[in-house]
């Protein structure tokens, strides 16, 4: 898994004016917590905690003042409804060879029976243990060849060595739905009903 460096800054300032100030200075509020020590309020570079946050569960190793090094993931990232931009970032304090527990995306791979069934995401991402420095990016299923009625669960799952499941290993991931009657579709907007029955 990558691992991405990130200058930060401790701060003193708090409250809303605060973190809009921050903000306009293309900076992101944050906090660092964990291992029982007092959370740690921190500025981030806005751009660069963007891109690393493209990766999910992307380790982060942040020089702090730099004056401390810490390692880090991503717990809660609040961003604008609107616009998008990050808002505020929750990270938590992690050690090399601790265990932690994160949700890793489940990505669906290969063509379902023919009969136009439809796949469904039951988990958008599936929660495991993993060591902090080595936690996968995602997990891949193949679902080639599923008829209607057929389910993934967790224990159905190919793991990466090291890696173990965090959820009940009968919980479903993945379902295969039979297609509904496209009468179902109609009456539903303007005209979009229709237009779906014809398609």
């Amino acid at each position: 898994m990558s691992e991405v460096k990130l200058a930060a800054q401790t701060r003193t300032e708090f409250g809303k004016g605060a973190a809009r100030r921050i903000r306009r200075d293309n900076k992101v509020p944050g906090v660092l917590y964990g291992h029982g020590s007092e959370p740690l309020h921190l500025t981030l570079p806005g751009h660069d905690l963007l891109l690393a946050l493209r990766t999910p569960n992307v380790l982060i190793s942040l020089d702090i003042d730099g004056k401390t090094q810490e390692l880090a993931i991503p717990k809660a990232v609040q961003r604008d409804p609107l616009k998008g931009f990050l808002e505020h970032v929750d990270l938590l304090l992690v050690k090399r060879g601790e265990k932690v527990t994160v949700e890793i995306p489940v990505v669906a791979e290969g063509e379902l029976a023919p009969g136009g069934n439809l796949l469904e995401h039951v988990l958008n991402a599936l929660p495991v243990e993993a060591e902090a420095t080595h936690i996968p990016e995602q997990v891949t299923v193949s679902v080639e060849g599923l008829e209607a009625g057929a389910s993934v669960h967790a224990k159905d799952i190919t793991l990466p060595s090291g890696v173990t499941l965090a959820v009940d290993e009968d919980a479903v991931v993945l379902q295969v739905l039979q297609a509904q009657a496209e009468e179902a579709a109609e009456g539903e907007g303007e005209g979009e009903g229709e237009e779906a029955a014809e398609a």
